[in-house]
């Protein structure tokens, strides 16, 4: 699971983190391997994303005021913040079921009428 800090709102008075947009992402994917084919033409490794699933969401936070860890808002890395969410314990469960319904939907959208209009087309 990728997870990516899309925006922070921090305090001007103090420097402080307040808020933290994210995202959360699962891929999956399929990787063919490179190969050199009979004339030495190289095929460079290459990757499809078959399926995706993502979810956003954002955590406020309140500055400590005795953390000897605070680090100042230019000098923060995404790593920190993300350091700092506290997910959803199940977050990633969810992105897989979305996938698994994407391999194997459970439901389909469309109208009767719609599909009799294009078999008599066909």
């Amino acid at each position: 699971m990728i997870i990516t800090i899309n925006q922070l709102e921090r305090n001007t008075a103090d420097d402080s983190v307040v808020t933290a947009h994210w995202s959360a992402r699962l891929e999956e994917a399929t990787v063919t391997e490179a190969f050199t084919d009979a004339d030495g033409v190289v095929t460079p490794e290459s990757t499809v994303v078959d399926y995706s699933a993502s979810a956003y969401g954002s955590q406020s936070f309140t500055r400590d005021e005795d953390s000897p860890t605070f680090i100042k808002f230019a000098d923060l890395t995404e790593a920190d913040v993300v350091g700092w969410l506290t997910l959803d314990e199940g977050l990633e469960a969810n992105l897989q079921a979305q996938i698994d319904e994407q391999k194997a939907p459970t439901t389909v959208t469309g109208t009767p009428w719609s599909e009799a209009v294009l078999e008599e087309v066909a």
